[in-house]
């Protein structure tokens, strides 16, 4: 983890009224969808498993994202511990279902987020925001002031509040979520939520009304936009053909990486289903199919 420089936020930063909002919501939490009602700025946990110190797992230049992140310098990726959803698959379960963390404050991952500019990435990429998006805020804020140039990333799970998504207007370059499940039952059943699609898709609405299309400068590293992740699942429990459909609906043109990276990991090995592997042919498929919907491939 780069050392952040030992700053103070200067007299003159006035924090914005959105992210004032922000660290309100945290008194009775609706940070996210699950509005889980706690107030996590006396230290009470929400369901992310976060109270009110943000605990960041790692800071670093990260070479295996996207391309169009990645360019020259890697995308500087800063890991949150928790998260909103408890994927029983989750591939990153010891921070993201974990309390695992360097305690930190907004000034301090401000200055990460310098420090990993400074060391040329090509953007900043906060993993897992959702649960502790007032604190990402400021931390944007603060960086800025100070001169941070560099597109921010928000790399979610796509389970977001419209509410905090509007309060985030203006902070965030590229947004970046998942779009897991077309289905809810299976939303419910391998990430405990009812109602992801519904979620997931108003979201995505409101992220692409204010960033639109993915945009890229000369050297084809993203600025600007939105781009989804999409994980293929064994069994087609995701119902991949009909994630497509809602994207090119909601978001058309937009940007899409449709994922062969699946691996049963956590507690996968409890529900039978979760225990192959999607097969090549059936990934490949998908992307024809997305490419016939007018999406971009990633």
């Amino acid at each position: 983890m780069p050392s952040e420089e030992n700053h103070k936020p200067e007299p003159e930063i006035q924090l914005p009224q959105n992210v004032i909002k922000l660290r309100e919501m945290l008194k009775h939490c609706r940070l996210c969808p699950r509005n889980c009602g706690v107030n996590r700025l006396s230290g009470q946990i929400g369901s992310c498993h976060i109270g009110a110190t943000v605990l960041v797992s790692s800071a670093m230049p990260h070479f295996g994202e996207e391309s169009v992140l990645v360019g020259r310098g890697g995308s500087g990726t800063i890991f949150f511990a928790g998260c909103n959803l408890h994927c029983v698959f989750c591939q990153n379960y010891d921070i993201s279902q974990d309390d695992n963390g360097r305690p930190s404050t907004p000034d301090q991952i401000a200055g990460l987020a310098l420090g990993l500019a400074q060391s040329g990435c090509e953007n900043i990429n906060f993993v897992t925001p959702t649960h502790v998006s007032q604190t990402v805020a400021e931390a944007i804020v603060i960086a800025r002031h100070r001169g941070l140039k560099v597109p921010t990333v928000y790399n979610c799970g796509g389970y977001e509040s419209l509410e905090t998504l509007k309060l985030l207007d203006g902070l965030i370059d590229i947004y970046m979520p998942d779009f897991k499940y077309a289905q809810a039952s299976s939303g419910r059943r391998y990430s405990d939520v009812s109602d992801y699609p519904k979620i997931a898709t108003t979201a995505l609405a409101e992220m692409y009304r204010q960033k639109g299309p993915l945009q890229t400068n000369d050297s084809g590293i993203a600025q600007k936009g939105v781009m989804i992740r999409h994980l293929v699942m064994p069994a087609d429990i995701a119902d991949s053909r009909s994630v497509i459909d809602i994207v090119a609906a909601t978001a058309p043109g937009c940007a899409i990486n449709i994922m062969a990276q699946y691996r049963p990991a956590y507690q996968a090995q409890k529900f039978p289903e979760l225990m192959e592997l999607p097969p090549r042919s059936t990934i490949q498929a998908l992307h024809t199919y997305a490419t016939q919907k007018g999406l971009q491939l990633l």
